[in-house]
């Protein structure tokens, strides 16, 4: 009989931004060898909440995390911790935190060095007396226990900072739309940009040393794959993740090509102008649109949308011929309809896997499902308010009982109706389910989640033209549906 780990998967996990996307595929394949089956690696799946929650639920069991989020943000300690602290108190969880990889990422605020000399500010002290500046800041780092409150409370900050996407704060600043951000000091575009990194003269930021956060059965699930993942102890300095980070958002190389190079050395001592054209040249907008990943991300995106869709038609419809007749249950359920479409779909998506325990395909699934029940109750409800009642009379007139006029009468005539809510749901469907890949879940939300990490246009559009293609596909589908429909009468 094969062991638990011969009937599994390792899932290997990732943050959303661009050094969580490399380590992850670093993870990955210096396992891969040792493992049964290829390892799955679920990539941009949000924030720390999410990515933790995912591994606390098994949704994965590793990714790389960092000592300082795991003390203050994960364990909610008042300070920092040593590993051994750490373990200690992750242990009862059913977690540990192993394999320092090398390297410390800690976060910082940035601007423009050339506004840093005009303005004489070279650090964070500095900056809490220039109240007239704009700060664009992540809200990740906005609503962290290690982020902006605390850090505005060392300094006195007065400024009240604008949340940002990360990837997008840096075309932000170099536009002058904004002129401080918060950075992580192995970000590639650091210097690319011409930004200045300001002093923490205060020490309110801890250290954020790259570790492995696991889940405690992983070394005796897998022993050979743990035994190569700690190989990986010290083997990544600042200067290489730098490096790593910069192939990515400046070369445009894939992630899994980096890792693999950092993996193999020898293969990778071409010269880095020859690199970073071969980089460039292989991630063009035409590779990236009809990239290998096409297939598997359209068929995706079509099943959450379908199988969504399908089943609130099975709950929506049903629902709606049931409280037709009940003006204050048709009221109330409406009501509840409605208000579920005002939850923001990443809260109701968070909200979600803490319910089911789980990330990926289920939570966005439901989400999904609840989202299409508006329109498509909605226009049940419509449709059969506008059956003219000398039609519905006739039916009884002529001996119909109450469930045939429904079905013979009614309904064929508020089909129509019903159509057009379906119709309306589908679309928000397609365009609801790009947000499902903040959580594992793929399509081609995939592509515009990694896009926004890597501020790279490009690999947005290639995500968010797709989707746009089958919205329009949709509407052709249910026009000519309708022009059959009209025929058909």
């Amino acid at each position: 009989m094969p062991s638990h780990a011969q009937q599994e998967t390792m899932r290997v996990g990732s943050k959303r931004f661009t050094e969580s996307y490399i380590l992850a595929e670093v993870l990955a394949q210096t396992a891969a060898s040792h493992l049964p089956s290829q390892p799955v690696v679920r990539q941009g799946l949000g924030n720390t909440a999410i990515v933790y929650e995912a591994l606390n639920s098994g949704g994965i069991d590793l990714y790389a995390e960092y000592t300082g989020t795991i003390a203050l943000e994960i364990l909610k300690s008042n300070g920092s911790m040593t590993l051994e602290q750490m373990n200690a108190a992750l242990r009862p969880l059913g977690l540990g935190a192993a394999i320092p990889l090398g390297f410390n990422d800690g976060y910082a605020l940035a601007m423009r060095a050339a506004d840093a000399d005009r303005l004489g500010i070279r650090t964070l002290s500095d900056l809490a007396k220039h109240t007239g500046l704009k700060l664009g800041l992540s809200n990740e780092f906005i609503g962290r226990a290690d982020g902006w409150q605390g850090l505005a409370d060392r300094y006195g900050f007065k400024q009240g900072p604008t949340g940002l996407d990360h990837g997008l704060a840096y075309d932000a600043i170099a536009a002058k739309q904004i002129d401080v951000m918060d950075i992580y000091t192995t970000d590639a575009k650091i210097d690319h940009l011409g930004l200045r990194v300001l002093e923490d003269d205060r020490q309110y930021f801890p250290r954020y040393d790259a570790v492995v956060l696991y889940r405690l059965d992983l070394p005796t699930r897998w022993p050979a794959a743990w035994a190569a993942l700690q190989k990986l102890e010290g083997r990544i300095d600042e200067r290489t993740m730098i490096a790593m980070n910069a192939r990515a958002e400046l070369n445009g190389a894939a992630f899994d090509s980096i890792a693999r190079d950092f993996l193999a050395p020898a293969k990778a001592q071409a010269p880095a102008g020859a690199a970073g054209s071969r980089d460039t040249a292989a991630r063009g907008f035409t590779a990236k649109l009809f990239g290998p990943d096409f297939g598997r991300l359209a068929r995706q995106h079509l099943l959450l949308v379908a199988i969504s869709v399908g089943l609130a038609i099975l709950i929506a419809v049903p629902l709606g011929i049931l409280v037709f007749p009940r003006l204050r249950a048709r009221a109330l359920v409406l009501g509840l309809t409605g208000l579920l479409q005002t939850i923001p779909s990443l809260a109701l998506l968070a909200i979600l896997i803490s319910l089911v325990g789980v990330i990926g395909t289920l939570p966005a699934l439901i989400a999904l499902t609840l989202y299409s029940l508006l329109p498509i109750m909605r226009n049940t409800v419509t449709g059969l308010t506008e059956v003219p009642s000398g039609l519905r009379m006739a039916g009884t007139a002529l001996g119909m009982t109450h469930g045939q006029s429904l079905r013979l009468v009614q309904l064929p005539l508020a089909l129509p109706t019903i159509l057009a809510g379906v119709r309306t749901a589908t679309t928000i469907a397609i365009g609801t389910a790009t947000i499902a890949a903040f959580i594992g879940a793929g399509g081609f939300g995939e592509r515009i989640v990694t896009g926004l990490a890597l501020n790279d246009r490009q690999l947005l559009a290639a995500g968010a033209i797709p989707a746009a293609a089958l919205a329009l596909l949709s509407e052709a589908v249910f026009e000519i549906l309708e022009y059959l429909m009209r025929r058909g009468r």
